[in-house]
């Protein structure tokens, strides 16, 4: 007996296939613009990109030309066999693009791999310039930067990383500049250059001759929800890193190439990183891709020395680059840099509008099309019961009215509720008014449910 498609998608089917848990959701059937449908009928609004990584919106035209066409050509050529035209142009037009110096360019398949492309060439630099004894790489706490092994001995998140104890050398850690939420006489100002002092305090007590790097993500993903530090913050961080010789890296998987009305989350504050990973809006969610780019300086010894020990089968795979190359075109063509700046400032009034609607929503930030708003007491930020769920309620709410949003915990994985709203950079503002709608309809439901406060 035949089933519908809105059966099959709402009956369970046994499946071979696992992933991150055993929630079951409708398939998908298509996708446009920031628009998915699945094969029941039903239409969604991508009000979080994905995993914030479909910059570029669903089904470009030109993109899939590009990728046509280069299938009709080669889809793979190893680096160690061949050089690609693809390869060659998309690294050309990054290098042209990233700040001043970050003209070196090695890709990848995705951000956990960039992040540790990137520790892996630190770690290589040290040791071809005589500085062996420097390994340690100081990360933020809480913050995440991937899933292999590498990228998690960075990630300040013990619910990640609590059952791979024994198995990774964690990192030291500094707190985030979580400053929104200190409840102190300081100003903002006086607040960020704290929270980066307290980078210099752990070198110190670590052994400045002993620390490689300080990762951070200028503008916070999964683990901080669209965290922005004081102002003050990045210059004297990056003042920290030259004076006692430490190489200043970078995570914009998450906030480069446009997310944030700026090529990358550094940009607005003139942020110079020395090494950067990049990955997420790149491949746009049509192809996997990273990369990391780098100084001269830094990559010339590494390959005196013998070559970057690193690697992976689909590094710069030619398909993969051709897409990449067509996507930042696209992203030229259509303006979608300036597009996330103005569209951004329209998604922070909305989502504001809901903040003065929900009291228990205390606060909202971020950066471009990189937004998020945080339940938590406003007097005292205490963070709401962590029972209530209340990120995963409001996630599955909007879900159940067609749309998608991002929502995880930023205070080590375990409380502190936020929903991130990242749409792709091609929104409009009749888009965001949609957007703002659901999600506002989503948070009264749940507010009912809990018996929260309400105004207006």
């Amino acid at each position: 007996m035949s089933i519908s498609p809105r059966e099959e998608a709402i009956t369970f089917r046994p499946s071979n296939l696992f992933y991150l848990a055993s929630l079951h959701r409708p398939v998908v059937d298509r996708a446009e613009g920031i628009h998915v449908w699945t094969r029941d009928g039903r239409r969604f609004i991508d009000g979080s990109s994905g995993p914030v990584a479909v910059n570029l919106g669903y089904g470009n035209p030109a993109v899939l030309e590009a990728m046509r066409r280069q299938m009709e050509k080669t889809t793979f050529a190893y680096r160690l066999h061949f050089e690609n035209e693809p390869a060659e142009q998309l690294a050309t037009t990054l290098a042209e693009r990233l700040p001043a110096g970050l003209d070196r360019i090695f890709f990848v398949s995705g951000g956990s791999e960039a992040v540790e492309s990137c520790i892996k060439l630190a770690r290589q630099w040290a040791v071809a310039t005589g500085q062996g004894g420097r390994w340690k790489v100081i990360a933020r706490m809480p913050s995440y930067h991937g899933g292999t092994y590498g990228s998690l001995a960075v990630t300040g998140d013990g619910f990640l990383t609590d059952s791979f104890a024994g198995q990774i050398r964690m990192m030291p850690t500094v707190p985030a500049p979580t400053a929104y939420r200190d409840r102190d006489n300081l100003s903002m100002e006086e607040r960020g250059l704290r929270y980066a002092d307290m980078l210099e305090e752990r070198i110190v007590a670590e052994g400045p001759e002993s620390v490689l790097a300080f990762i951070m993500e200028p503008i916070g993903g999964a683990a901080t929800g669209a965290l922005v530090a004081p102002d003050s913050y990045y210059p004297r961080i990056r003042e920290i890193c030259d004076r006692h010789g430490i190489l200043l890296i970078h995570d914009e998987v998450m906030s480069g190439i446009g997310r944030t009305g700026k090529l990358l989350g550094g940009d607005h504050w003139h942020c110079r990183p020395d090494i950067v990973s990049l990955s997420k809006g790149i491949g746009s969610g049509y192809v996997p891709l990273g990369a990391l780019a780098a100084p001269r300086r830094i990559v010339e010894p590494v390959l005196k020395m013998g070559g970057f020990q690193h690697g992976h089968t689909y590094a710069g795979n030619p398909l993969a680059c051709a897409a990449g190359l067509a996507i930042i075109g696209e992203m030229d063509r259509l303006g979608l840099i300036d597009n996330a700046a103005a569209m951004g400032e329209v998604l922070m009034d909305g989502l504001r509008g809901l903040a003065a609607r929900f009291p228990f929503i205390a606060d909202v930030r971020g950066k471009g099309l990189l937004t998020a708003i945080e339940y938590a007491d406003r007097e005292t930020f205490a963070p709401l019961p962590a029972d209530w769920k209340i990120g995963q309620r409001v996630l599955d709410a909007a879900y159940e009215r067609g749309l998608i949003v991002y929502s995880r915990r930023v205070k080590g994985g375990v409380q502190g509720d936020y929903t991130m709203v990242a749409p792709p950079l091609i929104v409009t503002r009749a888009d965001i008014a949609e957007i703002v709608s659901i999600l506002g309809d989503a948070i009264e439901a749940v507010a009912r449910d809990l018996d929260l406060p309400v105004t207006g």
